[in-house]
């Protein structure tokens, strides 16, 4: 391929990874927590890009409360242990909540719901349910590599050692179990970012804290959006 070439496809997974409105958010929210780490709580114009970011965040989640609603009601897979189906459910139903309360606190910040004391008691309940659909998401993460490493040593002692890395089966696990190490990393980062927005333990989670560990989260997310390479076609 020529460089125009590579430049053609690298624009090309650009425009499809922007064009996706949650890649958007979550470049939005690496703004919001990167400004909060710098401002460290203080009045600035850090601060006010890290209001008018979280603002301005509210819109690209309009109606998302959906896609977990309709997670809660979809039937889960076959051979999936009670407790993780029960886990998994209660992470739907937690995040839902907070992402539907979430627009009432738009309409509140954004001057439409004039109620401010009510507005501010929603916000603080839609994030204590953001912070234990994180829980949940943990724990789901934690048995779910409980399972897979099961699965894997099982298939290890069915292989041969010089087998194993040839193995189509064995190589989809290892790529599952990163995958999912690196989203129980991003929920264990956004219990502590939940319990900073909500000052549960102000002395320890700074705003700086709940910056540096919501940026980093963000970062995360940002990774997990991005589309699979495109794989080369053989001559």
């Amino acid at each position: 391929m020529s460089s125009l070439d590579v430049a053609r496809a690298e624009l090309a997974l650009a425009v499809l990874y922007l064009n996706k409105a949650e890649a958007r958010d979550k470049i939005c929210r690496a703004i919001q927590y990167g400004s909060k780490f710098v401002s460290d709580g203080q009045p600035g114009t850090a601060q006010t890009v890290e209001k008018s970011t979280s603002l301005a965040r509210k819109v690209f989640r309009l109606f998302k409360f959906i896609n977990d609603l309709h997670g809660l009601i979809s039937p889960t897979p076959q051979g999936t242990p009670l407790p993780l189906i029960l886990l998994g459910k209660s992470k739907n139903a937690l995040l839902s909540t907070f992402l539907f309360l979430d627009q009432i606190v738009w309409l509140g910040r954004s001057g439409i719901y004039k109620n401010k004391e009510r507005t501010e008691l929603i916000g603080r309940v839609s994030l204590f349910c953001w912070m234990g659909s994180s829980i949940c998401s943990v724990l789901v993460e934690i048995g779910e590599l409980g399972r897979l490493s099961a699965s894997m040593r099982k298939l290890e002692r069915e292989l041969k050692s010089s087998e194993k890395h040839q193995d189509d089966q064995y190589k989809a696990k290892i790529k599952k179990s990163n995958e999912r190490s690196v989203a129980l990393i991003k929920a264990g980062l956004d219990i502590v970012v939940a319990a900073g927005l909500l000052q549960l333990s102000p002395k320890k989670v700074t705003p700086r804290v709940t910056g540096a560990f919501g940026f980093v989260s963000s970062l995360i997310s940002c990774y997990q959006l991005l589309p699979p390479p495109a794989k080369s076609k053989s001559s």
